[in-house]
């Protein structure tokens, strides 16, 4: 099993940067694939990003992509989401979660999730 904690959330004006942070425990983390979520108040959750096993591939969200950046820290078992220009349609809990798959924009293939951390953008 694998716990996982995120962190870093906030309350930031529109045009600031977050670096959001993900723990997750045990020794296996590397063989994990990392997800990042995102789920807004009356809203379905959505894909944010991804990080392959060992860091063998990142992906970020089409619409997300030129202000996101997912990075992992094996060394560390965490895995960070940078988020630069945010915007108020960016507020939402963001979720963390691991999987033991190649590396998936699909939730429900992920096992193990985070509490979420809130994200906030004043307008």
């Amino acid at each position: 099993q694998v716990q996982v904690i995120e962190s870093g959330g906030g309350l930031v004006q529109a045009g600031s940067s977050l670096r959001l942070s993900c723990a997750a425990s045990g020794r296996t983390f590397s063989s994990y694939a990392m997800g990042w979520f995102r789920q807004a108040p009356g809203k379905d959750r959505e894909f944010v990003a991804t990080a392959g096993a060992s860091g063998r591939f990142t992906y970020v969200a089409r619409f997300l992509k030129d202000r996101f950046t997912i990075s992992r820290d094996d060394a560390k078992n965490t895995v960070y989401l940078q988020m630069n220009s945010l915007k108020p349609e960016d507020t939402a809990v963001y979720y963390c979660a691991a999987g033991l798959v190649f590396g998936s924009d699909r939730a429900s293939l992920y096992t193990y999730w985070g509490q979420g951390t809130q994200v906030t953008v004043s307008s």
